[in-house]
């Protein structure tokens, strides 16, 4: 049985339909990227799956129980990681596990060893007796994905986890998803901005755009449907002798040098140098997964990130001026 499995999931509001007949599968042990620009349908595919949205029609099995008629067994086989932190401030880290704990039912003989275990899982050891108001941000984050897993949910939910972290904590929460895949199996369904990030973790990834999916495959399967590496070059490049090698798809010229098209570029580069001229210049940019989103949505699927991660902040900040 797959961890999910929809069937034709649909939602719609009063004038808009964000998930527009959605069917997939997501294998148990998955780390399944979910891509699209704002206002495509992430967050509102994650939340029926997560039954915190009913579904206009269709329906789907999460660890094998119904959204639609079983939305608390459901709930208790789920992890989620908001957008947005919802860590209590004014608590400690072990004081957010601990109500977390029991809010979920879980033994209380238990808890204290299963609170040191997530401690130990995202690195905050040391820091579980300290207010979650002295964390920085990637701290924050660590503290939210041991709360989403301190009940042994089957599946994670991970929507834009690293939104607005710098790149030294962003690697951090990486580190993180990659040991739960490996140590505990957890299926986890990510929601991203950054394509680095998804390029690295997800196994398949789904590109979701005006509520449908669009393509789903692996992030290599995707980036080769593309097809083309760039190189571009300057110096007497013989412009001639690289229109027939076999490998290169296109010669233009753009800026005062050489754009070429080639496939492969790994493999080609040397023989494409050694045929085409005196290079005194030499540039490459491999396909990357804006390239694919570029190709199937007809536009960048990251421009509009760091713009949402400041709102976000800012929003948290007025947050805590409000209850201070």
């Amino acid at each position: 049985m797959p961890a999910i499995k929809t069937d034709n999931l649909v939602k719609r509001y009063t004038e808009v339909t964000a998930v527009n007949g959605v069917s997939l599968e997501i294998p148990e042990g998955e780390v399944f990227g979910l891509l699209g620009p704002n206002g495509a349908g992430k967050t509102t595919l994650i939340s029926m799956l997560a039954t915190l949205v009913k579904p206009t029609s269709g329906t789907a099995l999460v660890a094998g129980k119904d959204i639609n008629t079983q939305p608390l067994e459901v709930r208790r086989n789920i992890g989620i990681v908001f957008q947005e932190p919802s860590v209590d401030d004014l608590l400690t880290a072990r004081e957010n596990l601990y109500l977390h704990s029991m809010l979920y039912g879980m033994p209380r003989r238990e808890i204290n060893l299963k609170i040191d275990k997530m401690l130990a899982l995202v690195g905050l050891t040391d820091r579980g007796n300290s207010l979650v108001k002295t964390y920085s941000g990637g701290m924050r984050r660590r503290l939210e994905i041991a709360r989403g897993l301190i009940h042994d949910p089957k599946i994670l939910f991970l929507d834009e986890p690293t939104l607005g972290l710098d790149p030294a904590s962003r690697k951090a929460v990486w580190t993180h998803i990659r040991e739960l895949k490996e140590a505990h199996r957890t299926t986890i369904i990510l929601t991203t901005h950054y394509m680095e990030e998804a390029d690295s973790l997800a196994d398949r990834i789904g590109i979701i755009y005006n509520g449908k999916i669009i393509e789903l495959d692996t992030p290599a399967a995707l980036k080769k449907k593309v097809g083309r590496d760039l190189v571009f070059l300057k110096g007497a490049v013989d412009e001639e002798a690289l229109r027939k090698l076999p490998f290169v798809n296109s010669v233009e010229r753009e800026n005062g040098r050489y754009k070429i098209g080639i496939i492969d570029s790994g493999k080609n580069l040397q023989a494409l140098l050694n045929g085409g001229g005196k290079i005194e210049e030499v540039e490459v940019r491999r396909v990357t997964l804006d390239d694919v989103f570029l190709k199937f949505a007809g536009k960048a699927i990251s421009e509009d990130a760091e713009e949402r991660a400041e709102g976000i902040f800012e929003r948290v900040a007025v947050s805590k001026t409000v209850r201070k």
